[in-house]
């Protein structure tokens, strides 16, 4: 159900299981989802979606829980500033990808109007 829930396969649950980022309660081979865990996938998954590491999203979800150590706020902010840098920088280039397109099909439409 959490799968379905959050788009995910259950291949990735058990990934994030392994690397310690979501620990489900069992009843035999099932797994339980405490609100708390779905609290954690979801910040896992946005995470994941601005193109943050897995070391980074598990420092996120220790310091959004209160479990980070001394300084880890500081660290998880320049991460921030690291990472909307990147982004910046990323869309100014798709964005100049897309203008060169735009004029590469435009020649071509002209050429097969002539």
């Amino acid at each position: 159900d959490l799968a379905r829930e959050f788009g995910v396969t259950l291949r990735a649950l058990r990934f994030y299981e392994d690397k310690g980022l979501l620990a489900p309660r069992r009843e035999g081979l099932t797994r339980l989802y405490s609100p708390a865990e779905r609290s954690r996938l979801a910040i896992i998954l946005k995470g994941k979606k601005l193109g943050f590491t897995l070391a980074e999203i598990k420092a996120m979800v220790a310091l959004r829980e209160g479990t980070a150590p001394a300084g880890g706020l500081a660290l998880t902010r320049e991460k921030c500033v690291e990472q909307l840098a990147l982004l910046e920088t990323q869309k100014t280039e798709i964005e100049e990808a897309i203008g060169e397109l735009r004029q590469m099909v435009a020649a071509f439409a002209s050429r097969s109007a002539a």
